[in-house]
């Protein structure tokens, strides 16, 4: 028994891979095409495991997938691979239309022709669970009810638009090849192993190396924060009992402004890794001009899944936001290996001119 991970280098499928090697003898591959934002490094504990196997290579070679369906015949597909930061797929969208959009597609060609030769037991276990954001579903504004699974589609980034084109592919292939598919759309994760390029990752890796914390516009931007473990636990959650066919919205319960994490990652700096001459962390908040359509909130209605499943997140954002601090304190050699080179470069793109 087996199950396919794609993108399990990357930050929430690395952490999804290693508790389920952590937790269960169950063999998992992890299939990566090994971009900017995957560092080997994060693998490390996994060396020499047993249940482990690395797959090198990208969800857009039809030719590679069918290998490794015949050659590991996974019982289940868990759909993290994509590209997702909004800021780039405004600098460059053709590569999210790419691994976002063809490279789905390309997969579940690949999981039907593995499912249609399945027989039995193996046919009616099999599942396809596909890993998607809320940024589907548009922006809110401030007294608008959270995100329910049957929000209509309004995507207005590169990214999010990529997104909602594979959410509609993949219900496509269940109603009308069968294919036993599961969906989840997330709110914006947070925690150890995060490319920091995101908000929360950014603002520890300036804040230690004292360099200005970059908020976009007035800061008021809501989002609602999930604890990358809570997430990982509700996919298990999800693969496990989610009705086929179904789509299942994954929240945090934290809504915060932008403003109001970046406040919270300077007391928790100041306390951990206080400055040398004493002074706040807070000093380096520094407003920059916003990005073009940058949706105001996001907000998730975790309804369905925690009556259904009966699933809810286990941290708070206070004891989530501390975990992930701390975790950065103490891993600055992952830190320091993932900001060279490529990452200095988009550093400089994307914000050298937003004074």
């Amino acid at each position: 028994m087996a199950i396919l991970v794609t993108g399990g280098t990357g930050f929430i499928g690395s952490n999804f891979v290693l508790t389920w090697a952590k937790n269960t003898d169950e063999q998992v591959i992890n299939l990566d095409k090994l971009t900017y934002a995957a560092n080997p490094l994060t693998m490390v504990p996994l060396e020499g495991k047993p249940n482990y196997t690395f797959v090198h290579g990208d969800i857009c070679d039809a030719a590679l997938l069918q290998k490794v369906f015949a050659a590991h015949h996974p019982r289940a597909v868990v759909h993290f691979a994509a590209e997702s930061h909004v800021d780039r797929s405004i600098t460059g969208p053709e590569a999210f239309l790419r691994t976002n959009i063809t490279g789905t597609y390309e997969l579940l060609q690949a999981a039907r022709t593995f499912y249609d030769g399945l027989k039995g037991d193996e046919r009616e276990a099999f599942r396809f669970l596909h890993v998607s954001t809320d940024e589907v579903y548009g922006t809110l504004a401030p007294a608008d009810p959270a995100f329910h699974e049957n929000t209509p589609y309004a995507p207005n980034s590169p990214y999010a638009a990529s997104k909602a084109a594979s959410d509609h592919i993949v219900r496509a292939w269940h109603h009308t090849f069968g294919l036993p598919v599961l969906t989840t759309n997330c709110s914006n994760n947070y925690g150890p192993n995060q490319f920091p390029e995101k908000l929360i990752p950014l603002m520890i890796h300036n804040g230690l190396s004292g360099r200005p914390l970059p908020v976009y516009g007035d800061g008021l931007q809501v989002r609602d924060w999930l604890f990358v473990e809570d997430h990982c636990s509700a996919i298990r959650t999800v693969l496990e009992k989610g009705r086929l066919g179904e789509t299942y919205n994954i929240g945090g319960c934290n809504q915060r402004t932008n403003m109001d994490v970046v406040k919270a990652l300077c007391s928790l700096l100041d306390e951990l890794a206080p400055d040398t001459n004493g002074e706040s962390h807070s000093r380096l908040i520094t407003h920059v001009t916003d990005r073009p359509g940058h949706d105001r909130r996001y907000a998730i209605d975790a309804t369905k899944i925690e009556t259904e499943l009966e699933w809810k997140p286990a941290e708070t954002f206070e004891t989530g936001l501390r975990k992930t601090v701390q975790w950065y304190l103490d891993h600055q050699d992952w830190v320091h290996t993932i900001t060279s080179g490529e990452y200095k470069r988009w550093i400089e793109q994307n914000y050298e001119n937003r004074a």
